[in-house]
């Protein structure tokens, strides 16, 4: 019986890899980094990707890379930060993006489970990251974890847009079936990048046309808004 992680669909779905080799050494370095380094994000948060976007209610993915490496900012969803943390500086460029591209404005807080809530699954493909030290998990199990993911994406019926920012996102294409899924790609909004081809690529714009081309309701992607209704 494998172990059981999530309280939804993905237990299903992904729940055969938590008794495999790789994520059984995984799960015991884990622990080791846990009780003795600075990870982020928090355990508890570790798997907030999944808790706020079940399986069948993907619509959107948004491939990130490492969480964020700085006291309190990551939280499980990539690029996402918790309230009232300010912003760094890929997301604040995403954010400059989407003011251009929809015309909403920059939200003070750059939490996005409002996108999530809407079927934006933010997933990383390594999921922790020791404090001060990116890509300090690279290589240890995470992106076979996250692979088996993407698979099980591309494998469904319901199309989804697949949002891949930089080299390393694009490099995941090759799971994903493009006969039925949809690829947005870009340069990654990173600061070294931005300005390379992120910027102007309006890729907010280009998923909501793609939802509606399928007859599926556009993401509100204003944050300055409760869901499902505006001030």
């Amino acid at each position: 019986m494998p172990k059981q992680i999530f309280t939804n669909t993905w237990q299903q779905v992904v729940g055969a890899q938590f008794d495999e080799p790789y994520y059984e050494q995984l799960h015991d370095f884990l622990k080791e980094e846990y009780a003795t380094q600075t990870i982020y994000p928090p355990m508890n948060d570790m798997w907030n990707a999944f808790h706020y976007t079940d399986y069948e209610d993907v619509r959107v993915v948004i491939l990130g890379q490492d969480p964020y490496h700085g006291p309190n900012q990551a939280h499980g969803l990539s690029f996402s930060v918790q309230p009232g943390v300010k912003h760094p500086p890929s997301l604040r460029n995403i954010f400059q993006e989407l003011q251009t591209d929809l015309n909403v404005p920059i939200p003070v807080d750059g939490t996005l489970t409002k996108w999530a809530a809407q079927g934006v699954m933010m997933l990383n493909t390594v999921l922790t990251v020791r404090a001060h030290a990116a890509h300090s998990h690279k290589n240890k199990g995470w992106e076979q974890f996250t692979d088996a993911v993407i698979r099980s994406l591309s494998d469904r019926k319901q199309p989804i847009i697949f949002v891949l920012w930089g080299k390393p996102a694009q490099q995941k294409q090759k799971l994903i079936d493009t006969s039925r899924h949809v690829i947005i790609e870009a340069p990654h909004p990173s600061p070294l990048s931005a300005y390379r081809g992120f910027f102007g690529s309006r890729p907010f714009s280009k998923i909501n046309a793609q939802l509606r081309a399928w007859d599926m309701p556009p993401i509100d992607f204003d944050l300055t808004t409760p869901l499902g209704g505006h001030v």
